[in-house]
């Protein structure tokens, strides 16, 4: 008996990957919670606690993302409230909202998004086309998609 070779069954297997969704737009949350600018940092602090987030875009009326929100910058207008003895029901998101957003392409493979996340320590990317908010992908959707990948020879 002679040696058998498993270069087929390898093959095969490569072909099959190809079927599989490996592209950030794939795996990227559509249905967000999002904010606009003229709304309250105190009404931001609520919808994070209520909905378990840690953050989310900002909007303008036609859709067009125009920043992001986190916790931190909650914790900084809470903090500053404090600090300066002023009432936090006057800042809005605008004036706490982190203007120079970083977006992440739709039709980036996901192992490649996982190295931006690494090299930036964010935690989530908008997607935008069209200027449009479509869009996001968080650490944990990576995360989702490598479970979901995990039997695939990955590329």
């Amino acid at each position: 008996m002679g040696i058998k070779s498993f270069t087929g069954a390898r093959k095969q297997q490569l072909k099959e990957v190809d079927h599989v969704a490996v592209r950030v737009s794939d795996y990227m949350s559509r249905d967000l919670i999002t904010f606009k600018p003229e709304q309250m940092v105190e009404d931001v602090i609520d919808k994070l606690i209520t909905n378990k987030i840690s953050g989310g875009p900002v909007v303008n009326d036609n859709f067009e993302l125009i920043g992001i929100i986190s916790e931190g910058d909650c914790l900084k207008q809470i903090s500053e409230s404090r600090y300066y003895n002023m009432p936090m029901e006057q800042d809005k998101v605008e004036t706490r909202m982190i203007k120079n957003v970083e977006t992440i392409d739709g039709n980036m493979n996901i192992f490649d998004a996982a190295n931006k996340f690494l090299e930036s320590k964010r935690r989530r990317f908008p997607i935008v086309v069209d200027g449009k908010l479509v869009g996001q992908i968080s650490q944990k959707d990576i995360l989702k998609a490598a479970l979901t990948l995990k039997g695939h020879n990955w590329k």
